[in-house]
């Protein structure tokens, strides 16, 4: 496969400044001084077999395909609320003074543009740096002037648009409008604010100024026939939906665990508590079934009852979000796993993962945007399937009867196959 060199800048835009934002702005920064490691980084740090007997070599990605530099990023937001990058990190208190002060000023430098956004879809935020837009297309062509004034301002060669925002109340796929790109268009050139949320705005902007659109949220924004036509028309990739952090990271990955040793399985019961703002949008109930559905879509597509109807039939899943501020960002996640064994004996599984929500999100918002770019490079356009790895619900052909891959190392297959044949080797290990 041909892949256009990685020459020039490439541009980072987040739609949202927050606490995923600006601790991934913030190790970015630091790991260019020489003052940290990307540690968690699949980029940075993972290495994939390429070639077979004696011609075996184990090689880091960016041996295999031209990787973006990171000492060739430059970054760029919206967010509701004005904090530049640095006082924005301080307010989220992920990360230590003493690890923020060293890249004080290249923080400071990033400052937000006004978002496109509507308190309807986010009604616990309250941020006034907000465009004032009549319509949702008025949205649309404010983005895209806010995108191409970036890329000349900052010298990029390209750019990748990424939404690390809240989550939107949920939005159900509406045929009408989301069933075609013309009647998404229309949809909102009439500003139907019922069935075009502002995330639509965002994807579609970047599409339509050739740029890569990742979402980072369970919104439902790119999980539309009419937004899979625009990526198809513009020949960009598109690749969502939700950041694979804690609780899904592992149910993706104990899940197979279960499945493989032909264990049967009563219920999965989910519970988390979390303290930022993420938690805080998560406290309201229209914007919390945004995350439920993306949550619950893990586990039945690894333990598949018409597959081993005697162990998957009728199991209890629930999963559950509590917004409790003393956390702020150290998010605990509960697992209570009920399984059955041998003759139908009940046994028990616990898993308390106490973990740190943005440290687990900032290298996830790094490789999807090198593997984005990447694959633009590449020619590869549509939904971006080899990116599931990353992402807890991962976008599907719902249209076609496609069952999303959501195993981990069946994910991980697909990504390592994707790299090597975008690197000219084979693809050569099989998704059973």
């Amino acid at each position: 496969m041909n892949v256009i060199p990685a020459e020039g800048k490439l541009g980072i835009l987040m739609v949202g400044l927050g606490a995923v934002s600006t601790t991934f702005l913030t190790g970015v920064y630091s790991v260019r001084k020489g003052l940290s490691k990307p540690v968690g980084s699949m980029t940075q740090y993972d290495k994939i077999r390429v070639g077979q007997g004696s011609d075996k070599k184990y090689l880091a990605y960016g041996d295999i395909v031209p990787l973006a530099k990171l000492d060739d990023l430059v970054f760029g937001a919206w967010d509701v609320y004005p904090a530049n990058a640095y006082q924005a990190a301080m307010y989220a208190q992920v990360l230590q003074e003493k690890d923020i002060n060293p890249v004080r000023d290249e923080l400071e430098a990033v400052v937000p543009m006004k978002a496109a956004f509507d308190k309807n879809y986010a009604k616990r935020l309250d941020g006034d740096n907000v465009k004032d837009c009549k319509t949702r297309w008025e949205m649309v062509e404010a983005l895209r002037e806010d995108i191409r004034r970036f890329k000349a301002d900052n010298d990029c060669a390209r750019l990748v648009v990424i939404w690390a925002a809240s989550t939107e109340i949920y939005v159900p796929v509406f045929e009408p409008v989301h069933g075609t790109l013309a009647a998404l268009e229309q949809a909102m050139k009439a500003n139907d604010t019922v069935h075009v949320a502002p995330s639509m705005c965002y994807a579609y902007a970047a599409l339509a100024e050739g740029v890569p659109f990742i979402m980072g949220a369970p919104n439902t924004t790119v999980d539309i026939p009419a937004m899979w036509e625009m990526a198809e028309k513009t020949k960009m990739p598109i690749a969502g939906k939700d950041f694979k952090t804690g609780q899904t990271l592992v149910k993706s990955g104990f899940a197979p665990i279960i499945g493989t040793r032909c264990l049967g399985l009563s219920g999965w019961f989910s519970t988390n508590i979390l303290g930022n703002r993420d938690g805080l949008v998560l406290d309201e109930p229209d914007n919390f079934h945004t995350k439920e559905v993306s949550k619950l879509s893990t586990l039945e597509s690894i333990l598949q009852h018409d597959v081993q109807p005697d162990l998957y039939t009728d199991y209890y899943h629930k999963v559950r979000i509590n917004y409790y501020p003393p956390r702020n960002d150290n998010k605990e996640g509960w697992d209570n796993i009920d399984i059955f064994g041998w003759m139908g004996y009940p046994m028990q599984i616990k898993i308390n993962f106490l973990c740190r929500d943005s440290i687990l999100a900032a290298p996830l918002v790094l490789d999807l945007c090198l593997l984005s770019d990447l694959a633009a490079r590449a020619g590869r356009y549509g939904i971006q399937r080899f990116l599931s790895f990353f992402l807890k619900s991962p976008m599907h052909d719902y249209t076609q009867g496609e069952v999303p891959v959501n195993h981990l190392f069946q994910q991980y297959t697909m990504l390592k196959n994707a790299i090597r044949e975008m690197g000219g080797y084979e693809p050569d290990e099989e998704l059973d």
